[in-house]
C-alpha cells in the first residue's frame, strides 16, 4: 500500500518507518521542520520521502492521522479532501496539558474525527500502545503469540486496512466493534500511559487478550 503519514512525532514517525520497513511505499508529512521530515524518510528507506500533508493525502491510498488533539484541525485542513481515502487515526482526545480526555462517556476522540472526515473510510487503531514498544515488537513479529492490538470502526474497508497494517508490524488485530466502542478504548489508553510512565518498569509495554478454555 501507499501509505501517509499525518503528524511525524513519536508515534507517526515510528509506526511509518515500520510500514516501510514491511514492504509499504511512505511519505512523512507534518514534523516541526522539514529537516525532521527528511532525515525520518532517509532512515526509513527507499520506500520513504517526505512531503507535505497534502501531498500525503494525494499520494497515498491510507492515512494515518498522529498529531495531537489540538493541531487536528490544522492538520486535516492542510491535507485537503480526504473524501473516498481510508483514514486511520491514533490521536487520543487529550487536553493541552495531556493531563485527562476532553472527551468521554459519551462520546470519543475517533467519533468525533469521523465527523469532520465524512466520506473518507475512517477507523481507530494504535493508539492504545506506547511508541516505546514499537520497534520491539517489529523485531519479534514471527514468534508464535504476538501481542493484542485492538481497533475499531463503522467502516468495513478501512477495518480492513487497519488489520493488515497492525499485522505488518507485529501485533495480532482485534476488532473490538463499531467505532462508539473508542469511548472504551481510549480510556483504556491510559491505563497503559499510567503502566508505561508511572510505573518502574519502563515504557515498553504491550498487552494480550486470551479466551481461556479454547483450543
Amino acid at each position: 500500500m501507499r501509505v501517509g503519514i499525518l503528524g511525524s512525532g513519536l508515534m507517526g514517525g515510528k509506526l511509518v518507518t515500520l510500514f516501510a520497513r514491511a514492504g509499504h511505499e511512505v511519505v512523512f508529512s507534518y514534523a516541526r521542520s522539514e529537516q525532521k521530515l527528511k532525515r525520518l524518510a532517509r532512515e526509513a528507506g527507499e520506500q520513504a520521502r517526505a512531503g507535505t500533508p497534502a501531498d500525503a493525502a494525494r499520494e497515498s491510498d491510507v492515512l494515518l492521522l498522529a498529531v495531537h488533539w489540538s493541531r487536528v484541525d490544522d492538520v486535516l485542513k492542510q491535507a485537503g479532501n480526504l473524501s473516498g481515502k481510508v483514514l486511520i487515526s491514533c490521536s487520543l482526545p487529550m487536553n493541552a496539558n495531556d493531563t485527562d480526555l476532553v472527551l468521554a462517556h459519551t462520546s470519543s476522540g475517533a467519533e468525533a474525527l469521523a465527523k469532520k472526515v465524512r466520506g473518507a473510510h475512517f477507523a481507530s487503531a494504535f493508539g492504545t500502545v506506547p511508541s516505546e514498544v514499537l520497534f520491539g515488537v517489529f523485531d519479534g513479529r514471527r514468534r508464535a503469540k504476538r501481542p493484542t492490538l485492538v481497533y475499531c470502526g463503522d467502516d468495513r474497508r478501512a477495518k480492513g486496512v487497519a488489520a493488515q497494517l497492525i499485522r505488518d508490524v507485529g501485533f495480532d488485530p482485534l476488532d473490538v466493534g463499531p467505532l462508539r466502542i473508542a469511548r472504551y478504548t481510549e480510556p483504556f489508553t491510559l491505563l497503559i500511559a499510567q503502566l508505561a510512565y508511572e510505573g518502574d518498569r519502563g515504557p515498553e509495554v504491550a498487552y494480550r487478550f486470551e479466551w481461556m478454555g479454547r483450543e
